[in-house]
């Protein structure tokens, strides 16, 4: 065996080493992001961000408590207030047209009211972060019938620290929460939180 045979081998094994390294860190890399995609690391578990105003100071109203009132505008200009609804079951419900996990359970949420507002259900919408416009263009396409606040600000969103949406309180008709409920709903579960304030 000659002296050039005997350097080769080495630097040939180093080289397939070196690729086999690779290949293996790779491989690694790719079964660790498909492991974290299937535990739903990363993913948002039905709830979508919010930043409220730096001032926002207020608890975040609780069940048995009575929820602070607001008013504000609907989409289409009429006055709102939580008020309005005294002695009435009410699902009020935070979000926005352009939170995903939002708009993934709004027909669920239209068509839980379409059920139960014979039974005396109201639904009062808050869309925070957007303008009356993008609002009103989102409620005409997804088909939404029940009112829905305009709160460009997050103001309304920030007296009840609703930090992430969608975020839902069950309020019966005594005026007091039922239920509170951040992240996307089922329609099972809604149904089941409607059932609680209308009966």
């Amino acid at each position: 065996m000659n002296a050039a045979n005997a350097t080769s081998r080495p630097a040939g094994r180093l080289a397939g080493r070196l690729q086999t390294i690779v290949v293996i860190a790779v491989v690694a890399v790719i079964v660790g992001i498909l492991a974290w995609s299937a535990s739903g690391a990363g993913q948002t578990d039905g709830v979508t961000k919010v930043e409220l105003p730096a001032d926002a100071a207020a608890a975040a109203p609780v069940v048995g408590a009575i929820p602070p009132n607001f008013s504000g505008l609907t989409y289409d200009g009429k006055a709102v207030s939580l008020a309005d609804y005294a002695g009435k079951p009410v699902w009020l419900t935070f979000g926005a047209s352009w939170c995903p996990d939002c708009r993934t359970e709004s027909a669920d949420v239209e068509a839980t009211y379409q059920a139960n507002k014979d039974k005396g259900l109201n639904v009062l919408a808050v869309f925070i972060n957007e303008n009356a416009s993008d609002v009103a263009s989102y409620a005409a396409r997804a088909g939404l019938t029940f009112p829905i606040a305009v709160d460009p600000n997050a103001d309304i969103a920030a007296a009840y620290r609703s930090m992430g949406i969608p975020t839902h309180f069950f309020i019966g008709s005594d005026g007091k929460i039922r239920e509170v409920r951040i992240g996307a709903l089922s329609r099972d579960d809604m149904a089941r939180a409607v059932a609680a304030i209308v009966n």
